[in-house]
């Protein structure tokens, strides 16, 4: 729930986020409030409407997530990014300056796009019986008529004074629920798709693979090299690339069982593509299988060995893998690959 106030109309912000049918109501208010969090009160809507792709852009273009069919955000931002060819996983500022700084017309075209429906239809439910009149909307906003959050006329987005302090007070739990609401959205419309709240903003740093790249140490020290299952290279400790083989930016994790040891300027090249199961599934697994047997004998107390727990329950009471785990393991990697490809993952060719 988001913060009362004794004299607020805060039961309407908080109906602004029911029954949502697309997204922008999300990203709009994240805009609204970074602005205010930057002392703005009187905001052009261009730089609402940056705002809104710049922070949708990561979950869209890196970890390509459904915001559902009939969505425009989405649509637009894949746009946008195709006109301004910015790489998928820019730094978010960086992304601001460049659209927003765009002499494309085009891209100018995209932005705007959004000034149909997105400001005077976040302010619906102060204006439930004028709400899809966009001309009566703007006019009963400009006095600020029902304690609404802000005026909007063509150009600007007006705070409404009373509403300030508030949104200062509590900008932190306000833009908690927005990703809260935001995240129940998105999963509603990706039910297969994993971890979706780490999906929505970019993470400062990926997580080091130090002790994944032990493990692996380990297993080719012990076997005297391994063959990159793409490549057919030799691998030999030290130098090889830790290696999502579903892609990082699809599961969101770096676990054991989603990890292999690949040649460098392969793993370079692969980036977040998908791997063709039916060519590289049972080199994968036979891999892993040898992997897991090493660690059990050379290092049975390794920590890292309980990522595989998930597939296998009963995995500290073999010594080998017997045969029905490779159906075990490939039943929980197919689907994760159906899905990622329906997402808009591309296929190693």
């Amino acid at each position: 729930m988001i913060p009362n106030h004794e004299r607020l109309p805060v039961n309407l912000l908080a109906a602004c986020f029911n029954n949502t049918a697309a997204a922008y109501k999300f990203y709009w208010f994240l805009a609204i409030l970074e602005e205010v969090e930057n002392g703005q009160y009187h905001i052009p809507k261009q730089r609402l409407f940056t705002g809104m792709v710049a922070t949708s852009w990561y979950t869209i273009n890196y970890f390509k997530i459904s915001f559902g069919k009939q969505d425009q955000l989405h649509v637009k931002v894949e746009e946008i990014a195709a006109a301004e060819e910015i790489n998928i996983d820019e730094d978010r500022n960086k992304i601001k300056q460049r659209i927003g700084g765009s002499n494309s017309l085009l891209t100018q075209k995209m932005l705007w796009h959004f000034d149909k429906q997105v400001p005077h239809r976040f302010l619906s439910p102060w204006f439930p019986a004028i709400a899809e009149n966009r001309s009566a909307v703007y006019q009963a906003s400009q006095t600020f008529e029902n304690d609404c959050l802000y005026a909007v006329d063509q150009t600007h987005v007006i705070i409404n004074p009373i509403w300030v302090d508030y949104f200062s007070a509590n900008a932190g739990i306000l833009k908690s629920f927005c990703y809260w609401k935001l995240s129940l959205y998105l999963q509603k419309h990706n039910p297969n798709v994993p971890d979706i709240p780490n999906k929505l903003i970019k993470p400062a740093k990926r997580n080091s693979l130090v002790n994944q790249r032990k493990v692996w140490d380990v297993v080719i020290e012990e076997l005297g090299g391994v063959d990159c299952i793409y490549t057919n290279q030799k691998l030999h400790k030290g130098d090889f690339a830790v290696e999502h083989f579903i892609p990082y930016a699809f599961v969101s994790h770096d676990l054991l069982w989603n990890l292999i040891p690949a040649c460098p300027s392969f793993n370079s090249s692969k980036s977040d593509k998908l791997p063709q199961l039916e060519k590289y599934f049972d080199a994968f697994y036979g891999l892993q299988k040898t992997a897991i047997e090493i660690m059990k004998y050379r290092t049975p107390k390794e920590k890292l060995l309980e990522d595989y727990l998930i597939i296998f329950p009963d995995l500290e009471n073999v010594k080998e893998l017997p045969d029905v785990y490779k159906l075990k393991f490939k039943s929980t990697i197919e689907p994760l690959i159906t899905i990622a490809g329906n997402n808009g993952f591309e296929f190693m060719v």
